[in-house]
């Protein structure tokens, strides 16, 4: 399979050209005594990691105390690039993606933070090289996650058809057509596609070969047919309804209004903390993402998830000392114990993970071999080309342009615009 992972050459040149323009380093304050460090984060009270990590790192680092930045998920991209250019002195960063962080990298915002790499050893950590820059890092990954697929037991049960184990896109389809209907007075729909364009894009990309760096997309065509069907269909909720409301996907799921939902390991912390809770009481599990042929065999599509250190960061000190406990074994069990996937890895680590659901199903998806591709490759163009193949999944998605059309505007305006 033919990927574009990190175009290091282009990058650390540009990083070089960033940095000969900055001004001298930030004036760095006594991190010996009570030092409060700011982290950024997305929808601290949805997002349990956060809590579990700082917890774990304040009990001990008594001295450190963390003051979370809490963003909106929808826009903490575009709020962090604003902060960034501004002169912002967050001191740390969660890197939300390998697409910000070949951009803040790109523009010399982040400190080297190699020697934290180095400390924790790269081999310990799942989803390092799309961070490795010619061999400097900037970020350290803590959380490595994966796309799979959440059903709904009791709706299966109900509708008395098999749980979805190893099945085909089209199967995947028919299935979300049995499952369509209503229960207690309440629309379910089959499947509920949330309106990232991966959930399309990067899937189809993963499973075909396909490179979403290269201006050619016909690749996608096949799973634009089964996004716009479902919809069609009724058997998913359109994707104008649920980007226009802003519909949350934990709400589809948790309410029982959706019956399978393809989604990322991340969400298993979500949906553990919902049923302990009792805000839900779906009975749920997970299996291995449609394919295109069902087999053994599993093809997804994941990303990991870092801290960064501002480059204006006061206390780069301590924020090192953050990323190397969050990305380091004490970081990883303490987000494990919550049902996140970390990226370091050891026995202890794995030991704590016990938010699964204990079925063999859910079991043999976590455990078997499986082929896990970037989400979105990284290079100098990712980001120019990803703000092209949302605005083109939008206007495909709404039927304002039809799935070959919508392809060929991707091909010429990534080609046109960002490739020549």
């Amino acid at each position: 399979m033919k990927r574009t992972l990190v175009s290091a050459a282009a990058i650390t040149a540009a990083i070089g050209l960033a940095l000969t323009g900055c001004s001298g380093a930030p004036a760095q304050q006594d991190d010996d005594g009570p030092v409060t460090l700011s982290v950024s984060v997305w929808n601290m009270e949805q997002t349990p990691e956060f809590q579990a990590l700082f917890d774990a790192f304040e009990k001990a680092n008594p001295d450190i105390t963390i003051e979370p930045v809490d963003i909106l998920a929808d826009d903490y991209s575009e709020k962090v690039t604003t902060m960034l250019a501004g002169g912002d002195k967050t001191d740390v960063l969660t890197m939300k993606n390998v697409t910000d962080y070949a951009r803040y990298a790109n523009r010399g915002q982040l400190l080297d933070v190699s020697d934290v790499v180095e400390s924790l050893g790269a081999d310990n950590l799942a989803g390092i090289e799309p961070f490795d820059l010619d061999g400097e890092y900037f970020s350290v990954p803590y959380r490595q996650d994966f796309w799979l697929l959440y059903y709904n037991k009791g709706l299966f049960d109900a509708a008395g058809v098999e749980y979805p184990d190893h099945i085909s896109w089209d199967e995947y389809k028919s299935l979300a057509e049995q499952l369509t209907g209503e229960t207690g007075g309440q629309k379910v729909f089959g499947t509920y596609h949330h309106y990232w364009r991966s959930v399309v894009q990067a899937i189809a990309a993963a499973q075909t070969g396909g490179d979403l760096l290269s201006g050619d997309y016909g690749f996608m065509e096949d799973q634009y047919s089964l996004a716009l069907d479902l919809q069609t269909g009724g058997n998913a909720l359109d994707f104008g309804t649920a980007k226009t409301q802003q519909i949350s996907y934990r709400t589809m799921f948790e309410t029982g209004q959706a019956a399978m939902m393809p989604m990322g390991t991340w969400y298993i912390s979500g949906i553990a903390a919902a049923i302990e809770s009792g805000a839900s009481t779906v009975d749920w599990g997970v299996a291995p993402m449609p394919q295109i042929d069902a087999g053994d065999e599993t093809v997804t599509f994941g990303s990991p998830t870092a801290f960064a250190v501002n480059k204006n960061s006061e206390h780069q000190d301590a924020a090192k000392k953050f990323l190397e406990f969050a990305a380091g074994e004490e970081g990883a069990k303490a987000i494990a114990a919550i049902g996140v996937v970390p990226a370091f890895s050891s026995d202890d680590v794995t030991a704590a993970f016990t938010a699964l659901p204990t079925d063999d199903l859910s079991v043999t998806t976590f455990s078997e071999p499986k082929d896990v591709v970037l989400e979105m490759p990284v290079s100098e163009y990712s980001s120019d080309i990803s703000t092209i193949l949302d605005e083109e999944h939008e206007l495909i998605m709404v039927g304002d342009t039809s799935i070959p059309d919508g392809i060929a505007t991707m091909d010429e305006r990534v080609t046109g615009d960002v490739l020549e």
